[in-house]
C-alpha cells in the first residue's frame, strides 16, 4: 500500500515462600471457608461491599510516579488491595503516590525493599523505565513474588526470553500491563478475524504518531551536566545502564528515545498495538524482518549513518511471518514517526484513520481499529453477505482484576508472561532491524540468533553495569 506522511504536531536469590509459611494458601482458600463455616459473616470483617483485610493480597510497587501510580490506584482504590512499601528513585515524581499511601513503607531501591519486607509482600508493581524491568521482574520472581509488570517486558530481547522462563520455575502470577488486551474490542477483534469476516488475511499495517507527538529522536547526548534534582537518586535511575551524567533529556519522560535506557515508539507502542494481530493470528516469531529508518525531513538514512545515542526520526518495519498449519503466512507492517499507510479508498470520506492503531486487509474486506482495544470497524461497512459470528471468547474481569484473581489462585492472566514474553520479542525484533537499516535479518528463533548477520548478538543481550544482574 502507498505511504503517507503525517503531519506531526509540536510538543504534543533463589526462589521462596512470599510471606509467613500458610499465608499464600490461606488467601487461595478464605472464601471457601468462610461460606462453608458461616460463623463470622463477610460484611463485618471487611464491610458491605468490601473485600476482608485478611483476603487482601500486599502489593509492592516499584516505580511509582508514572503509570505505577495508575496501576496502584486501581489495585488500591477498586479492586481493595493493599499497598504495603513503595519505591522510586525520584521522590518528587513519587510524591503524589507517596501521599496517596501513606501508610506503605518508601524505598529508593527495590533490592533493599524486597530484602527487608520479604515476609510482607505477596506481589509486586513494576513500572519503571524499560532498562530497569528485566532486573526488577526477576528479582521479585526469585523471591516468590507475583509480578505485574508494565509494557514491553524487557528492553531486549535476551531478557524477554530469560524473564518469560522464570516465573515456570517459581511458580507465581504474571501480567504484563498491555491493558487493552483485556477489552471488548481485543476480542471481538480476534472472532472476526479468526470466523473470516474479512477473508483470508495476509497482511497487516500497524502504526503510531510516536514519538513526534511525545518525545524527540534522532537527537545527540547532550554535553552538558547539570547538577541532579533534590530527591532523584540519579545512579540508582541508571540501574544496570551504563553510567553517565544526569541530564533533563532523559527524565522523567523523555528516556524512551534513548538506545540505553527506553525502546522506542515500537517498546511504547507495540506491544499494544502489534498484540492485536499478533493474537487474532497466531502469529508466533517472524522468519525475516526488515528496517527503512528516516531522519529529519523523512530523509532515509542509509547502515552507518544511524544515531547511536537515540531511535530514528521515523521508521517502517516489515516482518514476514510463516505459514501456521492451515492459516497463511503473514506481512506486517510497522510505521511510526508520522509515517502510516494510505487510508483505504473504501473508507467514507468523513472517516479518518485512528493516530495509533492497525489496518487489516483481507481477501474479502478491510478492518481496522485503534490501539488499546478499541473496538474493530470494517470496510466497505456492509458490503452484501456481510456476517458478524457469535462470541466465542470468555470476557476478561478487568485487565488487573485478572491477575489479582489469578494471585488468589482462580484463573490464568491472558497477558500473563508465556504470552506477553515471546509478543515482546517480536516487538523488540523491530528494534533489532533498525540497527541494520535497510538490511533484510533472518531470524532463528529457536537459536535466538541472525543467521545473516551474527554481529547483531550483541543487542540480542544484555550488558550490565557492575552491581546489577540478572
Amino acid at each position: 500500500m502507498e505511504v503517507v506522511h503525517r503531519k506531526v504536531p509540536p510538543g504534543k536469590s533463589e526462589a521462596r515462600s512470599t510471606c509467613s509459611p500458610s499465608r499464600r494458601r490461606f488467601l487461595a482458600t478464605t472464601a471457601a471457608v468462610s461460606a462453608a463455616a458461616m460463623i463470622v459473616p463477610r460484611h463485618v470483617l471487611g464491610g458491605p461491599n468490601q473485600i476482608p483485610p485478611s483476603d487482601r493480597l500486599h502489593i509492592a510497587g516499584i516505580g511509582v510516579g508514572g503509570m505505577g501510580a495508575a496501576d496502584l490506584d486501581e489495585l488500591a482504590l477498586e479492586l481493595q488491595q493493599n499497598i504495603v512499601a513503595l519505591c522510586d528513585v525520584d521522590e518528587r515524581r513519587a510524591a503524589p503516590t507517596f501521599a496517596k499511601f501513606p501508610q506503605a513503607r518508601r524505598y529508593q531501591d527495590f533490592r533493599v525493599m524486597l530484602e527487608e519486607m520479604d515476609d510482607q509482600i505477596d506481589a509486586v508493581v513494576v513500572a519503571t523505565p524499560d532498562h530497569v524491568h528485566a532486573v526488577a521482574t526477576m528479582a521479585a520472581i526469585q523471591r516468590g513474588k507475583h509480578v505485574y509488570c508494565e509494557k514491553p517486558l524487557t528492553r531486549t530481547i535476551g531478557e524477554a526470553r530469560q524473564i518469560a522462563a522464570a516465573p515456570r520455575k517459581a511458580g507465581v502470577v504474571t501480567q504484563m500491563g498491555n491493558q487493552g488486551h483485556a477489552k471488548e474490542g481485543a476480542r471481538l477483534t480476534n472472532e472476526w478475524i479468526q470466523a473470516g469476516v474479512i477473508g483470508e488475511v495476509r497482511e497487516v499495517h500497524v502504526f503510531t504518531d510516536r514519538p513526534g507527538t511525545h518525545w524527540k529522536q534522532g537527537i545527540p547526548r547532550p554535553a552538558e551536566t547539570p547538577p541532579v534534582p533534590p530527591g532523584l537518586a540519579w545512579d540508582l535511575w541508571l540501574g544496570p545502564a551504563p553510567e553517565r551524567p544526569y541530564h533533563p533529556a532523559y527524565v522523567p519522560k523523555t528516556w524512551r528515545a534513548w538506545w540505553d535506557f527506553g525502546t522506542g515508539p515500537l517498546g511504547d507502542m507495540g506491544c499494544h498495538i502489534i498484540d492485536h494481530p499478533y493474537w487474532a493470528l497466531d502469529l508466533g516469531p517472524p522468519t525475516t524482518v526488515q528496517a527503512y529508518v528516516a531522519g529529519p525531513a523523512g530523509r532515509v538514512l542509509p547502515d552507518g549513518q544511524l544515531n547511536a545515542e537515540t531511535f530514528p526520526h521515523s521508521a517502517i518495519i516489515t516482518y514476514d511471518f510463516p505459514a501456521r498449519e492451515d492459516k497463511p503466512p503473514v506481512r506486517m507492517i510497522w510505521y511510526d514517526g508520522g509515517l502510516m499507510p494510505a487510508k483505504p479508498p473504501e473508507m467514507a470520506d468523513l472517516c479518518r484513520m485512528p493516530s495509533d492503531g492497525m489496518l487489516f486487509i483481507g481477501s474479502e474486506g478491510k478492518m481496522y481499529c485503534a490501539s488499546h482495544g478499541s473496538m474493530p470497524q470494517v470496510v466497505p461497512a456492509g458490503w452484501p453477505g456481510l456476517k458478524f459470528p457469535p462470541q466465542t471468547m470468555p470476557r476478561s474481569i478487568g485487565h488487573r482484576a485478572e491477575w489479582i484473581a489469578a494471585c488468589k489462585g482462580s484463573g490464568t492472566p491472558v497477558s500473563n508472561f508465556d504470552y506477553a514474553g515471546p509478543l515482546t520479542e517480536v516487538v523488540l525484533l523491530g528494534n533489532l532491524a533498525v540497527r541494520a537499516p535497510g538490511k533484510r535479518l533472518r531470524w532463528d528463533s529457536p537459536n535466538m540468533g541472525v543467521t545473516n548477520m551474527p554481529e547483531l548478538t550483541r543487542f540480542i543481550h544484555t550488558q550490565y553495569r557492575e552491581g546489577w544482574t540478572l
